[in-house]
């Protein structure tokens, strides 16, 4: 008995732990985020919720790979503050060749523990943009002042010293410090070239995967995700305020990618797609008011409308720009519906261009709306205008097709059997008339009181008439 015993203990220990080494993974987990086209909403909630999917995988690394324009000051910083935040070391890695991190690329990369670059790729040009996609004006680069040396007689070439113009007002000069201010910050945290991320604000600078190396904006340019790996293997990078040494050879490598929920909170929340959804859903909605039943206009009007006012709550809409779009929508419908000779329907087309330029509370390539599209749409409503009070007045002008007014000014022949009676739209009437009547004599009325017609012969006039 006890060498029964003793035998089957070995073979549960032998079972249960071959067991456990086969559940335990040969190697850690990396985890890989791609991140393609503008920092937005969209782009932010996706990265937030891979972060905080990395942490609770115990993934060894977060790769963030980056191709992207730039895009929203605020998402660009809730992202930052998420990767300062993990206790996971994150690796920003601009990948595949050709790509690029430009604008809040550049200050996404400079937060990671590590950035990397694939071979053909650029970053750079992380000057604040105003609203409306127009470059702000930037100061000169700051260099030692030299005295200006004599030109050398005969040479032509020589020419006076320029420098480049100041910012235009003081909200320019503000946004510019300010963006400087903070990715100079994330150079000194992270250890790389603060002059060169000073310049990429204040002259819009760009370098390419080698130069960005060579100049220590960078810690390696990797060919491709096995390369990566291979070279951050060993590197001592600060994770949640102590020292880390990543082990990241022959990590396994998942790559996760936008969702379908994603993907959709990126359409809807582009600003194009959702001033468009709040310009069709009104006008769905005052379209299916103004002819009850069709059901279809209000449908959809509600739809794109509830879409819109989704997409607002996750961008920086500014309040007085919403506040005048909708003036203008309401000013523009309160015209075709009491037409006020153009004052009404004028006014909410300057609400209206007005309110659309304002919308965005925010700057960042993409997040703006092209002015030919505003104007498109003004004039669309202004067509809309002009042809729903053309159809007013004419519908005002037309002469009465029922009721009792109806009758006024039908004709109709006096009946052959009873001339106190008139034959009008196919129906007996009693009928007074300023004289007697003939039978079948034709007639016209002028008036109608209850159920007797006051009526006059066609020829009434002309026997009157001298």
């Amino acid at each position: 008995m006890p060498i029964l015993a003793a035998l089957i203990l070995a073979a549960m220990l032998a079972v249960f732990g071959g067991s456990a080494t086969a559940a335990t993974p040969a190697s850690g987990l990396a985890l890989a985020l791609e991140v393609r086209g503008t920092i937005d909403p969209a782009s932010r909630d996706f990265i937030l919720r891979g972060l905080a999917q990395a942490q609770e995988r115990n993934a060894i690394v977060a790769i963030l790979k980056l191709d992207t324009p730039g895009g929203l000051d605020s998402s660009m910083r809730d992202i930052i503050q998420a990767i300062l935040a993990s206790p996971v070391p994150v690796i920003g890695y601009v990948a595949p060749d050709g790509a690029r991190a430009a604008s809040a690329g550049v200050y996404l990369l400079y937060a990671c523990h590590l950035a990397a670059m694939a071979p053909a790729t650029n970053l750079g040009a992380a000057t604040p943009v105003q609203l409306g996609g127009l470059p702000l004006s930037t100061p000169p680069p700051r260099e030692p002042a030299q005295e200006p040396s004599a030109p050398k007689p005969g040479d032509s070439s020589a020419a006076p010293p320029t420098t480049a113009p100041a910012p235009a007002d003081v909200m320019e000069r503000k946004l510019i410090n300010d963006a400087r201010a903070y990715l100079r910050s994330l150079a000194q945290l992270r250890g790389r070239n603060i002059e060169w991320a000073e310049k990429a604000v204040t002259e819009a600078a760009s370098l390419s995967a080698r130069d960005a190396l060579q100049q220590g904006v960078i810690n390696l340019v990797a060919a491709d995700m096995a390369d990566l790996l291979r070279q951050a293997d060993g590197r001592q990078v600060t994770v949640a305020g102590g020292n880390q040494s990543l082990a990241t050879q022959g990590l396994t490598v998942e790559t996760l990618q936008p969702d379908w929920r994603t993907r959709l909170l990126g359409m809807i929340a582009h600003p194009m797609t959702a001033y468009i959804l709040l310009l069709v859903g009104v006008y769905g909605l005052v379209f299916e008011l103004a002819h009850p039943g069709l059901a279809a206009p209000g449908v959809l009007g509600g739809i794109c409308l509830l879409l819109a006012l989704f997409a607002f709550q996750v961008m920086p809409v500014n309040a007085a720009g919403l506040a005048l779009l909708l003036l203008g929508l309401g000013l523009m419908v309160a015209e075709a519906f009491a037409p006020s000779f153009g004052a009404l329907g004028l006014g909410g087309i300057a609400a209206f261009v007005a309110g659309s330029l304002l919308l965005w509370d925010e700057t960042g390539p993409g997040y703006e709306i092209p002015l030919a599209l505003i104007l498109g749409f003004a004039l669309a409503s202004t067509v809309l205008l002009i042809g729903l009070a053309t159809l007013l007045i004419r519908q005002r002008t037309r002469p009465v097709v029922s009721g009792a007014e109806e009758l006024v000014g039908a004709t109709g022949a006096v009946m052959a059997d009873d001339p106190g009676r008139v034959w009008i739209h196919s129906e007996s009437w009693l009928a007074r008339a300023p004289r007697p009547l003939r039978p079948g004599e034709p007639v016209r009325v002028t008036r109608r009181e209850g159920l007797t017609l006051w009526v006059q012969p066609l020829d009434f006039n002309k026997e009157e008439s001298p």
